[in-house]
């Protein structure tokens, strides 16, 4: 197997570098490089210049601004992003409701969303989990009564990811409660503005706020905001989250990871050690080097599977259960090893002196150690999102192995 690449993919690799170092706002840049989240404004500005240049959504179908790349030039943008490091485009918009609107909603919906959503002139939001119902999805009990030309939407959404900033939410909701659980779920499309929703911050360990609940009351959403049929949305969720799951891998930001722990490393500590020469601490590293190329070739594999399968009959590889499962836990460890070289200053943390939308305090020394903690445990919850970790290791089973 040729695990190089060709001339003309090494050409566009150059191209995506170039034209990342040319275009990437320098303060965008730098936040990227502290590990520290962006704004909203940072996150459009970035988008829309990936729009005009026509990668905002690359693997969408060419009627709706795709590119028709094959899974190799994909997985280079997609790499290469990662480890410049620059904001990738926002996952919700083109990797998850856009997919989804492009291959089952209806050519009013099309028109109406996809062109705002590529430029992210609408930020969407996701709204599966709820407090009763995470890894056991079909358990969600958000209700949707049709009245008329409306649906009547009560229940609420928790762990909702940069709601805060959101204009649209995608929803699974349920529209029959007699049915089998997975049979009386359907898609629906929520404008946030509408009466009758509200956002709630959860505040996180390290004092971001990067996560809500969302509650719905009495919310009248037009009819027309239902994608595909009535009663489907757990097959249209099943198509999103196979592609949620090869997203996640994130094998770029590992790679970028584990080169700055091997610089960082290499670099005498004030006792005189050199940490990359404690052979257990250069075996764990090399161990992750291993693993994450493994993890990069079935990655292509995946994405190579999914390339132009849009029918809701072709169901989503297992193997993307694979990424999400070995890609969190690779991204978890690399925060492990960097915690371990920021050693005993990293206990210092200070949220009003390290908050993400703060400057990190000098008597952290460089910015890194002042972010380590955080990161760490932030990360912890990769096990969880997209399918948890245990879930992922059933579908495995009985999908792979046969169990």
């Amino acid at each position: 197997m040729n695990l190089s690449f060709t001339p003309e993919q090494i050409a566009f690799r150059d191209e995506v570098r170039a034209f990342i170092a040319d275009s990437l706002p320098g303060h965008v840049r730098r936040r990227l490089a502290e590990d520290r989240p962006l704004s909203r404004e940072q996150f459009v500005e970035w988008q829309r210049i990936l729009n005009s240049k026509g990668w905002a959504v690359p693997h969408w179908p060419v009627r709706f601004g795709g590119t028709g790349w094959d899974a190799v030039k994909l997985h280079i943008l997609s790499d290469e992003l990662q480890q410049a490091p620059a904001p990738a485009p926002l996952a919700f918009n083109v990797d998850l409701v856009g997919p989804v609107i492009a291959t089952f909603g209806n050519e009013a919906q099309q028109q109406r969303f996809l062109p705002r959503a590529a430029n992210l002139d609408d930020w969407w939001c996701q709204g599966f989990s709820e407090p009763g119902a995470g890894s056991d999805l079909a358990a969600l009990r958000t209700s949707a009564r049709r009245d008329g030309d409306h649906y009547v939407v009560n229940g609420q959404k928790i762990w909702t990811t940069l709601a805060q900033y959101a204009d649209w939410i995608f929803c699974l909701v349920r529209t029959d409660t007699a049915a089998k659980a997975q049979r009386g779920i359907s898609f629906l499309l929520i404008d946030m503005r509408t009466p009758g929703v509200t956002v709630r911050p959860i505040i996180t360990i390290d004092g971001a706020h990067e996560i809500n609940e969302v509650f719905f009351k009495d919310v009248a959403v037009p009819v027309e905001n239902l994608v595909g049929e009535e009663n489907r949305g757990w097959d249209y969720a099943k198509f999103l989250l196979g592609r949620e799951r090869t997203g996640i891998a994130r094998v770029g930001l590992s790679k970028l990871r584990l080169r700055r722990i091997r610089q960082l490393a290499a670099t005498p500590q004030p006792d005189g050690r050199i940490p990359i020469e404690d052979v257990g601490f250069a075996q764990r590293v090399t161990t992750l080097e291993v693993e994450l190329k493994a993890l990069e070739i079935t990655q292509l594999r995946v994405l190579s599977a999914q390339s132009g399968v849009q029918e809701l009959e072709a169901k989503p590889d297992p193997a993307s259960s694979i990424l999400k499962l070995k890609g969190s836990q690779i991204q978890q460890a690399t925060t492990e090893l960097m915690l371990e070289l920021a050693g005993p200053n990293a206990l210092r943390y200070d949220p009003a002196v390290a908050a993400p939308d703060g400057e990190p305090g000098s008597n952290f020394g460089e910015p890194w150690i002042a972010r380590a903690a955080p990161m760490y445990f932030n990360w912890r919850k990769t096990s969880i999102y997209g399918g948890s970790n245990e879930i992922q290791r059933n579908i495995i089973a009985k999908a792979i192995l046969g169990l």
